[in-house]
């Protein structure tokens, strides 16, 4: 079981969606019923795939109406089939309603990484590459972002600029090189954090690991380079490959001597996953 990310961190973000979708009020509910009704509520999944966001469900309805009841059947991170309930919902009708979309919302993006990460990591079966996310997240959404690769088997990188020294392209161009950007990095932390450097050629590969880099970022190199660049490195530092890593590209790029692929899309180009909540 995954860890769900602190609760204090995450109701900031619950209530901004519900304000954000409900406002006043549910008007079209508000007029139908008059509080007393009562409904129970089956939210099926219509494809297969890893279902995430239970947890955060729960917070959407109990902002919504303490006394609404969610009911999990499927787990953080639990695989699901077309057909399968996910969860239920039973409660004050008019409650039910007003969060079934933030709830869907949340639900649906989180399976859509997950499903997509457990894609990723079947592409590399078999061998000791992880799947990494990236920053590239909606903004606001990190924490739920990396919580839902994390449950579809994916590893997460740095969560932001704050715990993980990562040097790009415009530091370098910024710095004037490689070696003088790490040198002080290091003067400034010693070995405190660890130090990526993100290179395009296979001369920058080889300074960064004279460097004294962690981890080499070979990012959006064709492959007889990475090929060359991997053999310049020569153990020297962890491997990380990025730069548009789609099917076709993780499967080029999965039998190399490297330890990471890291992807983006995972996360910036989320194919939601498809919830459907049905009325008992």
């Amino acid at each position: 079981m995954i860890p769900m990310p602190n609760e204090i961190d995450i109701l900031p973000i619950v209530d901004a969606a519900l304000k954000e979708d409900i406002g006043g009020g549910d008007i079209t509910s508000e007029a139908i019923f008059t509080g007393a009704e009562v409904s129970t509520a089956r939210v099926v999944a219509k494809q297969d795939g890893v279902f995430c966001g239970g947890g955060v469900v729960k917070m959407v309805y109990r902002r919504v109406d303490p006394g609404v009841r969610v009911s999990l059947v499927k787990s953080d991170g639990e695989r699901i089939a077309r057909g399968e309930t996910a969860f239920m919902v039973s409660g004050r009708t008019a409650a039910v309603l007003a969060g079934e979309r933030t709830a869907l919302n949340f639900a649906q993006r989180m399976s859509g990484i997950a499903t997509g990460t457990d894609l990723a990591m079947k592409l590399v079966a078999g061998t000791a590459i992880r799947i990494l996310d990236t920053r590239k997240t909606a903004p606001g959404l990190r924490l739920l972002d990396k919580y839902a690769v994390a449950a579809g088997g994916g590893t997460n990188h740095r969560m932001g600029l704050f715990d993980m020294v990562m040097i790009k392209d415009n530091h370098i161009r910024a710095a004037g090189g490689i070696t003088g950007a790490v040198r002080k990095v290091r003067s400034a932390h010693g070995v405190r954090y660890r130090v990526e450097v993100e290179v395009t050629t296979t001369a920058e590969a080889r300074e960064a690991a004279e460097a004294g880099a962690d981890i080499i970022m070979l990012d959006n190199m064709e492959r007889e380079p990475m090929l060359e660049a991997i053999a310049i490195i020569g153990g020297r530092a962890k491997i990380e490959v990025s730069g548009n890593m789609d099917e076709g590209r993780i499967r080029e790029v999965a039998d190399l001597a490297v330890d990471f692929i890291s992807i983006g899309a995972l996360t910036h180009s989320v194919r939601v996953f498809d919830l459907s909540m049905r009325f008992e």
